[in-house]
């Protein structure tokens, strides 16, 4: 569905996009393959990498929440999509930092050995946290775009409805599609 929203609001709806395609991009692709390079040096900058991102991540989930109660329905419906992949991000890194802290302890205490654990990691946590990682990165440039255009899908609009004072231009959930005046008539 295609509403008229401002430019203004336009650019307010794509800040939450924003912000998680940088915590994707900048954060989880870029920093981590240049701290990887200097991990053996410097473990720092490699720790930075979850710290910026649960920032993020929970600045954005506290955000989604001010939002219901401050921001017009089509901005606060791009927080709340930003929210909910957040959500979603979050679940995964804590699963994975699970993944590592039993990969510790079976080093650590019951002779694990390093290889393995490599081995369960990487399959385990690392690979997984990449596919998502691509695949949030898609949805998201999608919602970036889609927040552009002016467009939210059916299922988001039903989710969250929109108010009466706002426009629709295109209704995309009509059964049969786009019928022009000229063939009802004829």
């Amino acid at each position: 569905m295609k509403f008229e929203i401002s430019d203004d609001l336009v650019h307010k709806a794509k800040i939450p996009h924003d912000i998680f395609l940088t915590n994707l991009i900048g954060n989880h692709i870029l920093w981590f393959v240049a701290a990887l390079g200097l991990v053996r040096s410097y473990w720092q900058p490699m720790a930075l990498v979850p710290i910026v991102s649960f920032g993020l991540l929970f600045y954005t989930l506290w955000r989604a929440k001010q939002s219901k109660q401050r921001d017009p329905w089509y901005v606060r419906v791009h927080w709340q999509i930003a929210a909910e992949r957040s959500r979603f991000f979050i679940y995964m890194l804590l699963a994975i930092l699970c993944v590592c802290l039993l990969g510790w302890i079976g080093y650590s205490y019951m002779g694990m050995m390093r290889v393995a654990v490599m081995a369960l990691i990487g399959g385990v946590a690392i690979l997984p946290i990449m596919v998502t990682v691509l695949a949030l990165i898609l949805m998201e440039s999608d919602a970036l775009h889609q927040a552009s255009l002016r467009k939210l899908c059916k299922k988001v609009v039903e989710k969250y409805p929109y108010p009466d004072d706002v426009v629709v231009l295109e209704d995309d959930s009509e059964e049969g599609g786009d019928v022009s005046d000229a063939e009802i008539k004829s």
